[in-house]
């Protein structure tokens, strides 16, 4: 697995009322969503990406 390294206001987190850990999950999932939505990838690959599996994806939609 490939790391990337984003560098965000630490203000993201206190106005979102997030944590770190928390904030990369949900953004992950938004990319998956995004990029499943536009045909990109795969639903397999969007539960990849997400950090979920494809059967709780399968039930979510």
């Amino acid at each position: 697995m490939k790391t990337i390294q984003i560098q965000l206001p630490t203000t993201v987190f206190s106005s979102l009322r997030k944590a770190p850990e928390e904030f990369v999950q949900e953004m992950r999932i938004a990319a998956a969503v995004k990029w499943y939505e536009l045909g990109e990838i795969s639903q397999g690959k969007a539960a990849e990406i997400a950090g979920l599996t494809r059967a709780l994806v399968y039930q979510c939609s």
